[in-house]
């Protein structure tokens, strides 16, 4: 097995060509220890090469004090990292105060996740639909309804999107590969089961049904349920998936996080999502 150079800090890592949007900070994570670098490789958009070693991500949300504290919604932010808790990438959000504030899960944004050397690697894009969202695609086969985002490298285009489609009582999505191919299919749990004080798993299925992966949200206990959105899922996949497919089912992890754990900002106190609506704390 090839020797890997040792894990270094956020601050040690050599500034690389910045390809983030003019302007947007990004902020480093107190403490982040960051995967070593892997070599370019042939075939694999550039930024991406950490995902072929990776079978295992885990995305957790940075808690923000002033959404805690008030019912003011920000900007979200996340970390995601390997097995070992080496970070990987970072995340964060762009998208409109005024749709922060008033169309809460439903909004439309923009997911940039950078690397180590602050390069741009995945764009998430998902824009706002007027109804949809949470538990449930009964509305997906509305176009207004259906819930979707795209997926771009920088480096490479579009790698794929995620599409909603229609189920009975149940997120379910379809992963199209970039000439729009369904090549794997998401099926959330029923709502029924979306109720209670445990893991929340969406099975990455093929088109024939085999189960080969999943995403889980983490139960993060009653306070942090109620109180906050700082989420915790894990992300599950073959080791020799397309690396492109690989980014794809990242951001349907954003999107899956916005439909159905993102809390309305404006109805805090009376949380839309009923089942994480706890008087009791850790």
């Amino acid at each position: 097995m090839q020797n890997q150079p040792p894990a270094y800090g956020y601050n040690q890592v050599p500034m690389g060509a910045i390809t983030t949007q003019p302007g947007v900070q990004v902020p480093a994570v107190p403490g982040a220890v960051w995967m070593p670098m892997p070599q370019p490789m042939s075939g694999v958009p550039a930024g991406l090469e950490y995902l072929t070693y990776l079978d295992h991500v885990v995305v957790k949300q940075i808690k923000e004090l002033l959404e805690i504290m008030t019912d003011w919604e920000t900007k979200n932010r996340y970390v995601l990292r390997n097995a070992n808790g080496q970070q990987a990438y970072y995340a964060f959000e762009e998208s409109s105060c005024c749709e922060r504030q008033f169309c809460g899960n439903q909004r439309g944004f923009v997911m940039h996740i950078v690397d180590n050397f602050k390069r741009e690697v995945l764009t998430i894009t998902r824009e706002f639909k007027f109804c949809g969202g949470g538990c449930g695609g009964c509305f997906a086969c509305i176009g207004c309804c259906q819930q979707e985002a795209k997926i771009i490298s920088p480096a490479h285009g579009v790698l794929g999107e995620i599409r909603q489609r229609g189920a009975c009582m149940a997120s379910c999505f379809d992963v199209l590969d970039a000439d729009g191919n369904v090549i794997l299919k998401i099926d959330g749990p029923c709502c029924c089961n979306m109720i209670g004080c445990n893991d929340k798993e969406f099975p990455i299925k093929t088109n024939g049904g085999e189960t080969i992966g999943a995403i889980t949200k983490k139960w993060g206990g009653c306070f942090r349920e109620a109180f906050t959105d700082a989420d915790v899922f894990q992300v599950n996949f073959p080791m020799d998936l397309d690396v492109k497919i690989k980014g794809v089912l990242l951001g349907a992890t954003f999107l899956i996080d916005f439909m159905e754990f993102e809390q309305q900002s404006n109805n805090r106190s009376n949380d839309s999502r009923p089942f994480f609506n706890f008087s009791s704390t850790n």
